[in-house]
């Protein structure tokens, strides 16, 4: 598995959840799941998607110098910290660069940072390993300036106000005994996310072809201001009365595409990760 470099993560599952010790706990990095295939002459960087990404990352060459005369697999995510928080948007960008100069640039000035949460392999697959076995065997490397291992806490739930107070993305809950099961989702692991509700208003939609988009706005100094748009079925009991509402002009100051357009009079309740530095809605929904 070394050698063939393409293994698959194991996913995070969501379902009701009650805290208990047969669970670690650790916080949820917002950054680029990877796995890292490394001795101590290569190293090969994979996303979640099995794609190569280690020619974007060359601060993350130094962990060769951490394995020694072993070779080993590391599971974690990529991130940016920015006063202590990951910073999504800028190691999203990282992926988007085409010039090695540029990538070069952007890693002396905005380095990014590995957090290994799991080991895979030493020598040999631990994927049958229990998670607390495999997290000794991760204990044995020590963390640098890009390569940290996440921290384990037992107490989910005040590790879980914690998280909400710092404004983090959430918690991942795994039981002490799981093994590792490639491309699943079990309820082995379970992500916790700290979802976030504001009121917005609706100042359009867009039909497409099985669905609509309605476009989510703010007001600032009466002023409307475009923050994201969520997709809803064609029998959504609101969407029937946005379709009743009469067109009108664009209210948004700063949203240009082609849409139909309504007087923000309708504000909806909305669940979202976090705004980003351009006041736009991760992952909004209903």
């Amino acid at each position: 598995m070394f050698k063939e470099k393409n293994l698959s993560v194991m996913l995070l599952s969501e379902y009701p959840f009650t805290f208990s010790n047969k669970y670690i706990y650790e916080i949820k990095f917002d950054g680029i799941r990877a796995l890292i295939y490394v001795n101590k002459k290569m190293i090969t960087i994979k996303s979640r998607n099995n794609i190569d990404i280690t020619n974007f990352f060359p601060e993350l060459n130094n962990i060769k110098d951490i394995v020694s005369n072993n070779n080993v697999i590391f599971d974690g995510e990529i991130v940016i910290l920015e006063n202590n928080k990951p910073a999504f948007s800028k190691v999203q960008q990282r992926l988007r660069l085409k010039n090695k100069t540029k990538i070069e640039e952007y890693s002396q000035n905005d380095p990014v940072t590995f957090v290994a949460f799991d080991i895979l392999y030493l020598n040999k697959s631990l994927l049958n390993k229990p998670l607390i076995a495999r997290k000794n065997y991760l204990n044995k490397f020590k963390d640098t300036t890009n390569f940290i291992k996440s921290k384990v806490f037992l107490d989910g739930n005040n590790l879980f106000k914690s998280v909400k107070e710092l404004g983090l993305e959430g918690i991942v809950a795994k039981e002490k005994d799981s093994l590792y099961y490639p491309n699943a989702r079990t309820k082995e692991w379970i992500k916790l996310k700290n979802i976030k509700q504001d009121n917005f208003y609706i100042g359009g939609y867009i039909k497409n072809k099985a669905s609509y988009s309605l476009l989510l706005g703010e007001k600032e100094d009466k002023l409307l201001h475009y923050v994201g748009k969520i997709k809803v079925t064609n029998n959504n009991p609101l969407l029937k009365n946005i379709l009743k509402e009469k067109e009108s002009n664009n209210y948004f100051i700063d949203y240009n595409e082609n849409a139909h357009f309504i007087k923000p009079n309708t504000k909806i309740k909305i669940n979202y990760l976090e705004k980003t530095k351009n006041n736009m809605l991760r992952h909004p929904y209903l």
